[in-house]
């Protein structure tokens, strides 16, 4: 019994030892906003409208050339149409922009806090982050690839939980063809130096 005891305080005192003395190479990559983009797509009974937005900064951490999170930060004035031009695509985006949607003149940047990594496969994650639009702070899950200092991110976001009800269905009855669908379509593509 006294063998067995001393046995296993050596187990314990030598897993000590290693954890102690094994050092996580930590590394921060931050976003080059400049190479960046991101992708919006919003959907409606009668088709969709895609476009831009900008990244204001951001950054992934590593540890030991794996995912261990991150935090970007959205430049919210930057939203801009694609699909439209003119007129029709001024009028949307400003409609994007106004208190109907984004309220850009009060938030002017939303965020995405990482809390928590999962390695799904080989270059592969899954993320849950802190999502702040308009003030309001929301969980969401989505998966993120990354490839040398390339990194792609697909993220699908329910608006109403974010005070967005224009045209919603789930709020506004008898909105027919008129309504916007409360889910839109984020794709990022990340350039990290």
């Amino acid at each position: 019994m006294k063998n067995l005891i001393q046995k296993g305080l050596g187990i314990a005192l030598i897993a000590l030892f290693t954890v102690s003395f094994t050092t996580i190479k930590r590394e921060t990559k931050q976003i080059d906003t400049s190479k960046s983009n991101v992708e919006w797509k919003a959907y409606k009974v009668t088709g969709s409208h895609n476009g831009t937005v900008s990244i204001k900064s951001g950054y992934l951490t590593f540890d030991d050339n794996k995912l261990s999170g991150g935090s970007i930060t959205i430049d919210m004035t930057t939203i801009n149409t694609t699909d439209l031009t003119g007129e029709y695509k001024n009028k949307l985006d400003g409609h994007l922009k106004s208190k109907d949607f984004f309220g850009v003149e009060t938030y002017e940047t939303s965020s995405l806090n990482f809390t928590k990594v999962k390695t799904t496969g080989k270059n592969a994650y899954e993320v849950t982050a802190n999502l702040t639009i308009k003030g309001i702070t929301k969980k969401v899950q989505f998966s993120i690839s990354i490839y040398g200092s390339k990194a792609t991110a697909n993220l699908k976001v329910d608006r109403t939980k974010f005070d967005i009800k224009y045209g919603s269905s789930s709020f506004f009855d008898n909105l027919k063809d008129k309504a916007i669908y409360d889910e839109f379509d984020l794709v990022a593509d990340l350039q990290l130096n």
